[in-house]
C-alpha cells in the first residue's frame, strides 16, 4: 500500500507522546466497549424464541421470566467486573485475573476463551446486522456473505485509523441506535397503557418437541448470548481517560443498566403482544412492525438495528487484540501482537482478527443460528475463572471490605458455574463441542510458543559465554554470480572492501557456457579467481552448497566461507515475478542447511537498485 493511500485510509502516523491524547472519555469509551453488549438483544431474542417456539405457543409465555434470569445474571457480572476493574486498574481481564491467582494454565484457558468469544462476536454480530436489513429486504438475503466481509472491512478500517476516531465514528450508531430503541419501546409502552395496543394471543404454533426442563434451560443458555460482552470494559482499562479505572466502572454500570431495559423492554413487549415473526423476519423486526406499522419508522428501526450489529464487532477490535497484546508481552502468542501501529493501535491483531472472522463468515455462510451455539461457551468459561480468580485475590490481599467482595464475587463465580454447565449440556451437540477443541489447541499452541521464546532466550543467553574469545581466522567471500555486469563488479568491489580472500563462482548450466564468463571475467578481474562448477541436473543451488562444503574442506582452517549474494531490487514490486527469484532461493536453502550441519554460515546481502 502506497503512503498516500494508506495515509487516506489510516490517518498519518502518530507519535508516542500522543497516547494521552488517544484516551476515551466515558460517551466515546461506552461507544467502543459496549455495542455488542447493547446488540445482544438482536439476536439473544431471536434464539430464546426459537428456543421455546419449538414447543408451541405456550412455551413462549416463558420468554420473560428467561429474560429476568439473564438481567439478574448481568447485575452480578456487571457487580463482579466492577470489582475486577477496581482490583486490575492496569487492564487484562480475566486472562490476567486468572493467570495472577490460579495459575498459567487456567490464565491461558481464560485467555484463549476470551480470544475465541471475541471472533465470534465479531461474525456473530456482522452476520446479524445483515440479517436485519434483510428482513427488510429479503433480496439482500442471497448476498449476505459479500455484505458481511465489506461491513467488516469498513470495521476494520476504522478500528485502524486510532481509537479516538474509532470512538467518534461508532458512537454515530451507537447513540442513534439507543435513541430510536427507547424511543420505540417507550411509543410502545405508551400505547399499551393507553389501550392502543392491545394485548395479544399467540397464534398456534406445531410442536416439534414437549416442554421439558431441558427445553428451557436450552433457551435459557441461547439467550445467555446477551451477556457476552460485559468484560470488555475490564480488558480496555487503559484507554480510558484518567482516573483510568473510576471512569471504566462509571462506564460499565452504566453499560448494565441500559443492556438490562433494552433486553426486559423489548422481551417484555414482544411477549405481551405476542409478537411472532415469520420465517424471512427477525423478531425485533415483527416488534417495530407492530408498533409502527410497514412504514418509515420500521425502516429507521431496522436501519439502526444493522448499524448496531455491524458496530457490535467493534467490542472484539476493542478487545482482542488488547487480550493478543497481553499473551504476548508473556510470550504466549508471537511478540508481533505486543507492536503498537502507526496509529497507537494493536493493528496485528486487529488484521489478524479480521482476517479469521472473514474466514468464519464464509464458513457459516454468514448465519447466525449456525455459530451462537459456538458463542456463549467460551464467554462463559472466562466468566467462571476470573470470578474464581477475584475470590482468591480478595482472600490474598484482604483489601478493605474484602470479605463483602469474595463474596459477591463467589457468588459470580457460581452462577456462571452453572451457567456454563447449563451451556455445556444443552448445546454440546450444536457445536459447543468445537469450542472446547478449539481451546484446548490454543492453550497448547500458546504454550508450544512460549516453549520456542525460552529455548531462543536460552541459547542467546550470556551465561557461561567465555571472558576471551578466540578471534575467527582470515574471512573468505564466495560471490556466486550470474554473469559479468555491473551489478557484478559493485558486489566484487564490495566483496574486497571486506577481505583480500574473494572467490567467485559461476554454476554451468548448459556446457561450454562457462568459457564465455570466464573471458569477461579475467577482461575486468585477471588477479581474482572464478571457479566453474557444472550443473548436469540444471539446478543452481545444489552445486553451489556442494561447492561452498568442498571450499571450506580444501582450505580447511577452522573458518567457514562467507557467502555475498548479489540481487536486483527492480522499481516495481511487480517486476519481481520477471526474474528467477535465485538469491532468495539461496538464502534460504543457507539459512535452513545450518541446522542440519549444526554450523553457522555467514550471509552478505547487496542489494543493487535498478533505477527504471
Amino acid at each position: 500500500m502506497s503512503n498516500r493511500l494508506r495515509w487516506l485510509l489510516l490517518g498519518s502516523p502518530l507519535s508516542t507522546q500522543q497516547e494521552n491524547e488517544e484516551r476515551l472519555g466515558n460517551p466515546h469509551a461506552l461507544a467502543v466497549f459496549s455495542p455488542d453488549a447493547l446488540s445482544s438483544i438482536a439476536y439473544a431474542n431471536q434464539e430464546i424464541f426459537l428456543g421455546l417456539a419449538i414447543a408451541g405457543s405456550v412455551a413462549l409465555n416463558l420468554s420473560f421470566p428467561i429474560a429476568l434470569a439473564i438481567v439478574g445474571l448481568l447485575i452480578i457480572l456487571s457487580l463482579s467486573y466492577f470489582q475486577t476493574i477496581q482490583g486490575y486498574p492496569s487492564g487484562g481481564g480475566s486472562y490476567i485475573v486468572a493467570r495472577e491467582n490460579l495459575g498459567t494454565f487456567f490464565g491461558l484457558v481464560a485467555g484463549g476463551a476470551l480470544l475465541l468469544d471475541y471472533l465470534l462476536n465479531a461474525a456473530v454480530s456482522l452476520s446479524a446486522g445483515v440479517a436485519a436489513i434483510a428482513s427488510v429486504f429479503p433480496i439482500l438475503a442471497e448476498y449476505r456473505v459479500g455484505i458481511a466481509l465489506f461491513l467488516l472491512a469498513v470495521i476494520t478500517i476504522i478500528n485502524l485509523r486510532g481509537v479516538r476516531e474509532t470512538g467518534k465514528l461508532i458512537s454515530i450508531p451507537v447513540y442513534g441506535f439507543l435513541t430510536i430503541y427507547f424511543g420505540m419501546l417507550i411509543w410502545g409502552l405508551i400505547q399499551v397503557l393507553r389501550g392502543a395496543l392491545p394485548p395479544g394471543v399467540y397464534a398456534p404454533l406445531p410442536v416439534s418437541e414437549p416442554l421439558t426442563l431441558f427445553l428451557i434451560l436450552h433457551a435459557f443458555s441461547t439467550g445467555c448470548t446477551a451477556l457476552t460482552g460485559i468484560e470488555a470494559i475490564s480488558n480496555g482499562v487503559q484507554s480510558f481517560r484518567s482516573p483510568e479505572s473510576r471512569n471504566a466502572g462509571k462506564t460499565l454500570v452504566v453499560m448494565a443498566v441500559i443492556m438490562g431495559l433494552l433486553f426486559l423492554g423489548s422481551i417484555g413487549l414482544t411477549q405481551y403482544l405476542a409478537v411472532i415473526p415469520n420465517a424471512h423476519e427477525t423478531i425485533l423486526s415483527a416488534l417495530a412492525r407492530r408498533i409502527f406499522g410497514s412504514g418509515i419508522l420500521h425502516l429507521l428501526i431496522q436501519a439502526a438495528t444493522m448499524g448496531i450489529l455491524v458496530v457490535a464487532a467493534n467490542t472484539s477490535f476493542a478487545g482482542f487484540p488488547r487480550v493478543a497484546s497481553s499473551l504476548a508481552r508473556d510470550r504466549f502468542l508471537p511478540r508481533q501482537f505486543q507492536a503498537l501501529g502507526d496509529r497507537l493501535v494493536f493493528s496485528n491483531g486487529i488484521i489478524f482478527l479480521s482476517v479469521a472472522c472473514g474466514l468464519l463468515i464464509i464458513l457459516f455462510d454468514a448465519d447466525t443460528h449456525l455459530l451462537v451455539p459456538l458463542f456463549a461457551v467460551g464467554a462463559f468459561l472466562a466468566f467462571l475463572l476470573s470470578q474464581t480468580g477475584m475470590v482468591i485475590h480478595w482472600l490474598r490481599t484482604r483489601e478493605r471490605s474484602w470479605r463483602i467482595k469474595a463474596v459477591l464475587n463467589a457468588l459470580g463465580a457460581a452462577l456462571t458455574g452453572i451457567t456454563l454447565l447449563v451451556v455445556w449440556i444443552t448445546k454440546f451437540l450444536d457445536g459447543a463441542w468445537i469450542t472446547v477443541v478449539f481451546i484446548v489447541g490454543v492453550v497448547y499452541l500458546f504454550l508450544r510458543i512460549k516453549s520456542h521464546y525460552d529455548e531462543v532466550a536460552r541459547e542467546l543467553s550470556l551465561d557461561g559465554l567465555p571472558p576471551t574469545l578466540r578471534p575467527p581466522g582470515p574471512l573468505r567471500v564466495i560471490v556466486p554470480i550470474h554473469s559479468v555486469h555491473r551489478g557484478t563488479i559493485e558486489a566484487i568491489r564490495y566483496a574486497q572492501s571486506v577481505s583480500a580472500n574473494v572467490i567467485a563462482v559461476f554454476v554451468e548450466l548448459e556446457p561450454g557456457s562457462g568459457e564465455h564468463i570466464r573471458q569477461k571475467w579475467h577482461a575486468w578481474f585477471p588477479e581474482l579467481p572464478l571457479e566453474i562448477v557444472s550443473s548436469p541436473y540444471r539446478s543452481v543451488i545444489g552445486p553451489l552448497l556442494a561447492f561452498l562444503d568442498e571450499t571450506d574442506q580444501r582450505y580447511n582452517d577452522s573458518q567457514l566461507s562467507t557467502v555475498l549474494i548479489p540481487e536486483f531490487v527492480p522499481v516495481k514490486w511487480w517486476h519481481g515475478f520477471l526474474h528467477n527469484q535465485t538469491a532468495w532461493g539461496l538464502k534460504l536453502a543457507l539459512l535452513y542447511r545450518r541446522r542440519r550441519l549444526g554450523y553457522q554460515r555467514m550471509i552478505i546481502d547487496v542489494p543493487i537498485h535498478l533505477k527504471r
